[in-house]
């Protein structure tokens, strides 16, 4: 059954991107540390290469590319500059938005949804039976009041930005449990994998 899950890499204090976040600057200042454990030297160009993984962060990135949709946000697919349209694969990409773009959007297979549980649907019917990649802080945070979140992939890297693009800074003050799947080590990174538990 297709499940969706955020996958983040985020610092020990809670930070997804530093500060300074902007078109050319995509993860702000510094924030290309937190993906330096599955693209080292900041090379996006080997985001396809993955030949130099190995153990955890290799599985956790087989699991990455296994995923048959993408749910996003907005600002984080314009930050991305969309991944040329091909997150990987071809996958169908479908963007959180309150506003359509103009023009219409330049990559056929990315789709503008305005609510986050059509959204999230729309892609689960694409993926069929794999699972949903989420990216963004704000699109988790929508997804988790919706409770149309699954599970969270947090890729915890030993460094402490400071300041920056927090994951759950915004979040209302709502209680909600989550059930550790897994804790795996690989160099530079501490996967940790969390189903959202129904309420009761």
């Amino acid at each position: 059954m297709s499940r969706t899950v955020l996958y983040m890499s985020m610092s020990v204090d809670g930070f997804i991107a530093g500060p300074n976040a902007a078109p050319g600057n995509g993860l702000g200042d510094n924030g290309h540390r937190l993906h330096e454990w599955f693209l080292p030297d900041a090379d996006a160009d080997r985001r396809s290469d993955l030949g130099h993984l190995a153990g955890a962060n290799r599985e956790v990135m087989d699991e990455v590319l296994a995923t048959g949709a993408v749910v996003v946000g907005r600002r984080t697919f314009e930050l991305a500059d969309g991944w040329g349209g091909d997150h990987h694969g071809g996958v169908p990409i479908f963007v959180l938005s309150r506003h359509q773009p103009d023009p219409e959007p330049r990559w056929p297979g990315v789709t503008y949804v305005s609510e986050v549980t059509a959204a999230m649907n729309m892609a689960k019917d694409m993926a069929g039976d794999k699972n949903v990649l989420v990216h963004g802080a704000r699109t988790a945070q929508l997804a988790l009041a919706a409770g149309v979140l699954d599970e969270l992939q947090i890729h915890l890297v030993p460094v402490l930005i400071g300041q920056g693009e927090p994951l759950f800074g915004d979040m209302p003050p709502d209680h909600i449990e989550l059930e550790l799947l897994r804790a795996a080590d690989g160099p530079g990174v501490t996967h940790l994998r969390y189903r959202v538990r129904a309420e009761v």
